[in-house]
């Protein structure tokens, strides 16, 4: 596209500051969805029909623009009442966990989400560590201290071992998604099953670590 016509383009998109920011940033998630992080701002500027330095004025930065998108993917996709729901010793323990992923694949298994997770890690983006660091601290840690609590032991910090029960568990919810979304195979079409087989690999570990 010529200079002029792309400064046409822009005329033509004018929009409010922050509505134009939106719309930026859910452009920029689908870019790198599908394109990964390799691709560069001046290949997104085109795919947006606006030009580079307008797309500076917003995001001064590559990595803030990946900043943004973190924050709209990872975080504000977060649901608090997921650690509410962890917390709450009126459920029995695996019902907890079977309610909890069931309602945590229907945002992680989102294509975007799954896309710009694998192509984040590939590249070296810190979105995979920001995130891995959420998902221990607020979810896996607490739920190896509700099974403590469950068995009647000290409430003390979860050892690693207890800890890489957990991640076991979640690995292999998280890698149905990932055969489904990702690579395009039919795995068992019954998550509940998935869900339920690793929930009790996690509990039936987790018991042999402490005899």
């Amino acid at each position: 596209m010529a200079e002029g016509e792309q400064g046409k383009a822009v005329k033509r998109r004018r929009l409010p500051s922050e509505e134009r920011r939106r719309e930026f940033v859910t452009k920029a998630i689908e870019f790198f969805a599908e394109e990964g992080f390799e691709s560069s701002t001046r290949e997104l500027a085109r795919r947006l029909g606006v030009t580079q330095p307008l797309l500076y004025r917003y995001f001064p930065s590559k990595d803030d623009l990946i900043a943004e998108v973190y924050e709209t993917v990872y975080v504000r996709r977060w649901r608090p009442e997921w650690e509410a729901m962890l917390a709450d010793r009126s459920v029995p323990l695996r019902a907890r966990l079977i309610g909890f992923y069931e309602d945590y694949t229907r945002v992680v298994f989102q294509l975007d989400w799954m896309r710009i997770f694998l192509a984040a890690g590939l590249k070296g983006v810190d979105i995979n560590p920001r995130y891995i660091a959420r998902v221990q601290s607020r979810i896996l840690e607490p739920i190896v201290r509700e099974w403590r609590h469950d068995r009647g032991l000290a409430d003390l910090a979860p050892t690693p071992e207890e800890v890489e029960c957990a991640w076991v568990m979640h690995g292999a919810i998280y890698y149905y998604g990932v055969r489904r979304r990702i690579y395009q195979r039919k795995p068992l079409d019954r998550l509940d099953f998935t869900i339920r087989c690793a929930i009790d690999g996690f509990l039936n570990e987790i018991a042999a670590l402490h005899g």
